[in-house]
Parts: structure tokens; C-alpha cells; sequence
């Protein structure tokens, strides 16, 4: 599925979950779903849980977080020592 496409799954409006981006048709935020994958969910477990979610709905908070990352820079939090 071609990045659009999938992008095209996730939804931003004011006036639901607090702006926050969320999959179409679904209140669950795309933090909420990398937080579940993050510690541990396997994306089995996760559309178990959630009936009315899709491989391509995780495939695309996944998408998401990478797109909103690309352009960003990070300072360390920490120096690594030699």
C-alpha cells in the first residue's frame, strides 16, 4: 500500500481526542497505539483487543511517527564516554 494511502487512515480534528492524530473512524490515537507496541503488544494482540482495527491501521501510526520524524533533530539526552 502506497504511503498516502495509508497516511490517509490517520485524522486530525480539533474537536476529537483532543487534536491529538487518530485513526479514521476509530478514537484510538496513534500514541496510544506506538505506546502499546512500545512496551511489548504484539500487533496481534492489539487488533484482538480492538475489533475494529487493521494490520494497514498500525502499518500506518507506524508510517505516521516516521513521517513526523524525518525532519526533526534531537540533542542527546546523554554523552556517550569513549
Amino acid at each position: 500500500m502506497k504511503d498516502e494511502k495509508l497516511l490517509g487512515r490517520i485524522v486530525i480534528n480539533p474537536k476529537v481526542m483532543g487534536g491529538k492524530p487518530v485513526i479514521r473512524g476509530i478514537r484510538l490515537t496513534v500514541e496510544y497505539i506506538l505506546n502499546l507496541l512500545a512496551h511489548g503488544a504484539k500487533a496481534e494482540e492489539i487488533l484482538q483487543e480492538y475489533k475494529g482495527l487493521t494490520q494497514d491501521d498500525i502499518r500506518a501510526c507506524l508510517l505516521f511517527a516516521t513521517k513526523a520524524l524525518e525532519n526533526t533533530e534531537f540533542m542527546p539526552l546523554a554523552v556517550e564516554k569513549p
